[in-house]
Order: C-alpha cells, then structure tokens, then sequence
C-alpha cells in the first residue's frame, strides 16, 4: 500500500510505541517511543517472533475431519493435521458454514474471537470475524470480558457506568498533586500498566506514584504479594479472597466513631441505611466489627481501626484492582469500594474518592481522546442469543438448559460451530479438562491464528492469520493522546493471509463479497477509515493532516481531557449531571439487584464465604492459596516464546513463587521443578523462592502455552505451567457469571522421575495428503 519498509519501521503494539528493525523477514530488534517515561519490558519479546516454529506455515485441516466431516469428537488437540491450498480451505469452510446454517441456523455458530489480537483498528481480529458472520446472518455471541466480568455487570447498577471508572477516572497528575493518601486493595501493579488495548505511547504510573511520595503522600498497598506495588509502601496482608471483609471492618469503624460523611451519603447516594443495617448486625444479628473482619481476614484489629481513622482524616482515594472480581462473588469488591469511598464523602473531589483498576493496565489515570476514534463497522446481529464470555463451557457442554444473567432467564443455544479469531482461551478459561471436554461437543471449530497455540491445535480448520507486523494499520485508544500510523516491519510469513483477506473470499464464495469488502482493499479500507474519522473531526472544527501526510509523519497528537476528577460533575451538580442508576444517584442498595432475588448476590454488598480459601474445609487437603495473576514478562500468552518469556522459566517451567517456609515445609529449593495440583488437575512448575509474600500464599502466572504431557487425555498434567488446569470453572455469582481464575487452592510436591519435554511451540504433526482420502464436503 504505501512505499518500502524503511530500515527501520514505526509500530504500535499493545505494550507500547516502538521502531522495528528487521532483516530477512524477521523482527531482529525494537527501540521503545523515547518520549516513553517507562517502555514496557515485554517489547523484547517480539524479537525472533515472526518467523518462530510455533507460527502456523499455511491453511490446515485436521486430517479426522476431512476425512469423516465434521462431528463431535475428542480428537481435537490431540489428531493430526493435513495442509491444503488456500482455495480449498475456502471451500470446505464455505460449505460447513452453509450447511450449520441451512440445519441449525445462525444461532449455532458462536463468533468466540476475544480480544487483545492486533492494536491495529482495522486489522482487530474480533472486528473482523464479527463483521464477517453478521453479513452471512449472525452469531452468537458473547458479552462482558475475562478480566471485568463482574464489575461489567454491577458497576451500572451501582453508579450508572462501566466504561467511565476507567476512560474518565481521576488523572494520575491530579492523584499525584492532590491525594494524600491512596489504600489500594489488591495493589497498583506496574507490570499490569505496561499494557492497554489498542496501543500505548506513555506509562505514566510509576512517576506520578513517585512525584505523590515525594510531596509527602502516602500508599498502603492490601495484597498477600509486596511486588503488587513498586516502591514505598505500608504493606498489609489479609488472607486472600477476604478484601471485603475488611473493608466491612473498616466500615464498621467510619459508623461507630462517627467519621462518615452522612451529608454526602444522603446527598450524593441512595439506600445507605439498608446497608447499614446490615454493617450493624441489625439484619443477621453480626456486626461487622473491625474484630469480626479480624478473625476473618488476619488484619489486626488495631490495624484496621487505625487505617479506618487515618482515612477519614486524609485526602483518601480508594483503590480495587481488577483482580479482586475474578473470584467468587467477584462483584462485591468494587461495590463495596465504592460503598467505603462514600461514607468518607469524598467521592468527585480531585485526589480523593474511589478508583477501580489503578495497576490494571495502562488505562485508568490517562486522559481521555475527546471525540470518537476510528472504527470498522461490525454491522448488526440479528440474533439474539448471547453468554457471558466466562460461559462458554457451559453453552457447549449444556445446550438448552436456562440460566441466569443480570435478571434474564436466558437458554444456552446449541452451537455445532466454533468460529475464533484472535485470543487464546486456554489462557482465559478456567478448568482446561473441561474447557476441552466442551470443545469436543461442536461439530466444527475454526481458528485463525499467525501460531499454532492450544486453540490453535484444538481446531478442525485452521486460518494462517499474519501478525501486526506484517500489516499496514491505524492504531489509538480512547486514552492515549497519539494517533499512530503502523508500518509493516517485515513481508508475510509463509503462506499467511490477514484475516480480512481470508474472509473477503468467503464473502465472496457465499455471495456476500460486496457487503462485505463494499469494494475496498485493506489499504482503502485504512484510508477510508482515517477520512471518515477525519471528516467527523473536520464537523468539530479540529483540523487533521490528510492521510497521505500522516502516513510520512507517523504520529498524530489528538487532544485529550487534561485534570480529570472521577464524578467531579456530578458531585458539583446531581441534578444536572444525575448518573444513570434508576435513582440517578450512586447505589449502595440497588432495588433492581434485590428484586432479582438471587441468594449469591443480594441488593448490597456483603460478605460471602468463599470455597477456595485458607480458612475453608478445602485447605485441609490444598493447604497453599495460589494467585493465578497476570505474568510480568508477557502480555497474557502473548509471544510466551519471546525471549523475555522465555528468560523468566525455570527448566523451562513457568515459574512458581514461593515463601521459604512453604518451601522448606515440603524440602524444597530455588529451581526445584514441582508438581502443583489439586483435585481438577495439576501441572510442572520451578521454584523461585521469595520472601515477599504471605507464607501459605504461592504465585504462579497465566498464560504459559498448555501442554498436555498425554495430548490425546483431557485430564493429563500441563508440563508447562498452565494454572487454568488447577482453576475452577464456576461463575462469580448468578448476577454475572464473571471469571473466577484468580485465586485456587493447591498442593505442591517436588517431581520426581525424568522431566517431561516442553512441546508447546512445536506444530502438531502432519501427513501427506495422498495418505488420506480428500472430502470436500
């Protein structure tokens, strides 16, 4: 589309802005935006990356299904591929798609592409599939994420948004002037900030946490592990899983000294005194002392008095990681975040208040981009069905059977056919025996990847997708002030296509080519997609360069929305800025919820006992609480083949963090390859001890590539260090259905015998096409 890559090419990735250099076809090194006060680590992966064995040669077919069709069966992710040609691959998807549709309707095919693809707004790989079933008549489809499952849902109940507590939260220059205080549950993790959807040019967390100390302001980080916050900070240790039974505590304290902002509460919120009943033991005969949240949660009671008192007497900004709703009754955490953040009454003052996502990832704190962002149109889906994204093994496992949702009754459809672009599940999901169990129920699942990942290997059809760095592209995001022109920095690998290429065929093939493409290439597509936005903006009296222009600069400073207060207008006015909760104001006790009569999530927040925690009748036997949190070397499973990846394994293994006294308990030492399991699965791991974290609390990230040591045996150990084969695969509450992938309890033992080899970047083993008999269908 645009002249030769320079020597050097200009990209965006979802860890930030950088050069690319490259030679022969390959990413040979990459130099972070300068102007970046904290580049991400994680770019070192892409070095080597494009032409690494895991990526996916040319189109595949799994040699079982083009040779008996398709059907359900437990071969996926164990059988054997065999390579086709490009038409041909066109051609057997074409027709499975009729046929799903034609027998079973649009309503069995589940577009399951989930996002963090391609930065690109183009080339987003979800944008593309969407766009693509919603012309052949639809999907079913999913909705919320793996990572704000629970908040997706309660959050507009409780303050009338989602979106907003992130894209407009208070600024961190305004924290880093104003707050003087923050008490952060779950911490502020800077290797969460080194990444946001659709690309980042600045990490500004770690400065504006520095400039707040240096003015005097102080930080108390709540979390079982001290590196949940860099830097200087009181560190506080409840048991994990027990944040909202602190918070109670700490609640309990604001009532009984009289510290809580009753004029805030009766202004500015709505249903305060049924809480409050409830806090008190009015209601279930338990007051919810800080010696009650004590007993539960490990704090002391001095502690948690003294924390209660010094935030009422401070410029306090409470802080909820996302981390802390990925567990069961994962909604309660941020309502009563908010909750604890009204009753000190300052909630829209600059510095003070609630934030929810601080440490989550590069989003909240920056400023957002005043006016709409380029987009490709999706198109509308006239069908109706839909899960939480967290569902999906259920809807495949479970067809016709109801559920509930948000207070709808709702039927899982009976997919035959499973269509993915972009994303990798076997990182999000939890139960991976499961998971595969219900992969096996389809009669067909399609996956465009640039790698042969699990799902990749779980697949009947598989689509070479090229990655970002073979693509021209536009990238920005709602929080960053840049708009980035994305040069290729290498050809196409192989025999890969961009996915938009792929299903421009099959458009083509099923007779909808021009609605789909409406005749542009991918390159017209960016130039259309830069005119319309430019055009919008033109309408706003903001002048734009045109794209011919932008492209030569590279860059383009859009404006954003300096100084941002969370719900500062609304505090200044409710009447003129009401929120869109029922009542227009925030929520402490929402009636709808209430009257949705479930018993695992009642009209405000509360305490619930959870299963898989230290105090409960499991630890008998999994005696460890392991967190399963995000890596600090990688983006999910992202390029876990990176060198960056790579360096941090242990023997190869993901590697588990441990307390001296866990590890010298079970006779074991720094580089120790062990057996982590429970009941549902287990998995190979190496040791790093580590001293910053709670003694009965371990550490394993996700998004190691699954690797079954039996491919063909859903329930055989992952010898890589996959945790989602230890997690359980059950909803936050019956309000949302969120991920509860967090937390899990485990035992640990040392592995004995010859260690299994790592196999999770190898392709799967092919045959010759004259072995087999051709079927087209």
């Amino acid at each position: 589309m645009r002249p030769q890559h320079p020597e050097t090419s200009q990209h965006m990735g979802h860890w930030g802005m950088f050069r690319a250099e490259s030679a022969d076809g390959e990413v040979t090194a990459v130099h972070p935006q300068e102007t970046d006060r904290n580049p991400s680590p994680v770019l070192g992966n892409l070095v080597g990356s494009v032409t690494h064995r895991s990526r996916v040669k040319g189109p595949a077919v799994r040699r079982g299904w083009l040779e008996r069709g398709p059907g359900p069966t437990d071969r996926r992710g164990s059988g054997e591929f065999v390579s086709v040609s490009w038409d041909e691959l066109t051609e057997l998807l074409a027709v499975e798609l009729s046929r799903v549709i034609d027998r079973h309707g649009n309503q069995a095919i589940y577009g399951g592409s989930y996002g963090w693809a391609s930065a690109g707004r183009f080339h987003h790989a979800q944008s593309q599939v969407h766009r693509f079933l919603n012309c052949i008549g639809g999907y079913t489809r999913s909705v919320h994420s793996y990572s704000l499952g629970a908040t997706g849902v309660v959050m507009p109940h409780v303050l009338g948004a989602h979106w907003k507590m992130f894209s407009r939260s208070t600024s961190w220059d305004v924290i880093a002037r104003k707050t003087e205080l923050i008490v952060a549950f779950g911490g502020i993790p800077l290797k969460n900030t080194g990444i946001n959807h659709g690309g980042t040019s600045d990490h500004p967390t770690a400065s504006a946490l520095d400039a707040l100390r240096a003015r005097g302001g102080k930080i108390v980080t709540i979390s079982p592990l001290r590196n949940d916050l860099d830097g200087a900070a009181r560190w506080m240790t409840p048991i994990p899983g027990t944040d909202v039974a602190m918070m109670l505590g700490l609640a309990h304290v604001l009532v009984s000294e009289n510290l809580h902002d009753t004029a805030f509460l009766d202004r500015y919120c709505t249903g305060y005194a049924r809480f409050e009943e409830y806090l008190l033991g009015v209601a279930d005969g338990t007051p919810k002392t800080a010696e009650w949240a004590s007993n539960i949660c490990g704090v002391s009671t001095s502690e948690i008095t003294d924390l209660a008192r010094e935030m009422a007497r401070r410029r306090t900004l409470i802080t909820v990681t996302w981390s802390l709703q990925r567990t069961k009754s994962g909604e309660q955490a941020p309502w009563m975040g908010v909750t604890l953040a009204s009753m000190l009454g300052q909630i829209g003052i600059p510095g003070g208040g609630f934030g929810h996502g601080y440490g989550s990832m590069n989003e909240p704190g920056l400023a957002p981009v005043p006016y709409p962002l380029p987009t490709l149109p999706q198109g509308s889906n006239p069908v109706k069905s839909f899960i939480p994204v967290a569902a999906v093994s259920d809807m495949l496992l479970h067809p016709g059977e109801e559920f509930d949702f948000d207070g709808q009754r709702l039927t899982y459809p009976d997919i035959r056919l499973v269509h993915w672009a972009g994303g990798n599940p076997f990182h999000h999901h939890q139960d991976l025996g499961r998971l595969r169990r219900a992969l096996a129920r389809p009669d067909t699942v399609v996956v465009h990847d640039p790698y042969w990942t699990p799902m990749a290997k779980h697949a009947d059809i598989v689509v070479p997708s090229t990655t970002s760095l073979e693509r021209s592209d536009i990238s920005c995001t709602r929080n960053d002030p840049l708009l980035v022109a994305m040069h290729p920095a290498v050809p196409r690998f192989a025999d890969a296509r961009d996915d938009y290429d792929t299903f421009s065929a099959l458009a083509e093939r099923l007779g909808v080519g021009a609605h789909f493409t409406e005749g542009r290439t991918s390159g017209e597509w960016v130039e259309h997609l830069y005119a319309q936005w430019r055009g919008y903006l033109r309408g706003m009296n903001v002048d734009t360069p045109g794209f011919e222009e932008f492209w030569q600069l590279g860059s383009w400073r859009m404006a954003t929305e300096d100084g941002l207060t969370l719900l500062e207008d609304y505090r200044g006015d409710p009447e003129k800025y009401p929120l869109r909760t029922p009542s227009g104001r925030i929520e402490i006790f929402s009636e709808a919820i209430e009257k949705f009569g479930y018993e695992d999530c009642i009209g405000h927040p509360a305490w619930y006992e959870p299963v898989e925690w230290l105090k409960g009748e499991r630890a008998q036997q999994f005696p460890l609480h392991l967190i399963a949190n995000q890596p600090r070397t990688r983006l999910h499973s992202q390029l876990d083949h990176g060198a960056r990846s790579q360096a941090s394994k242990v023997h190869g293994r993901e590697p588990i963090r441990m307390h001296s006294k866990a590890a010298s308990e079970r006779g074991l030492h720094d580089g120790d390859v062990v057996r982590v399991f429970n009941d549902r699965g287990s998995c190979l791991a190496g040791v790093v001890v580590d001293e910053d974290m709670m003694p009965a609390v371990v550490q394993l990230a996700t998004g190691a590539w699954y690797d079954p040591e039996d491919p063909a045996d859903t329930g055989s150990m992952c010898v890589h260090g996959n945790p989602n084969v230890l997690t359980a695969d059950v909803g936050t509450s019956s309000l949302s259905h969120g991920c509860t992938g967090q937390h899990v309890l485990v035992q640990i033992e040392r592995f004995e015998g010859v260690v299994p080899p790592i196999t999770a970047f190898d392709p799967p083993q092919f045959v010759e096409r004259e072995t087999i008999r051709r079927r087209l269908g």
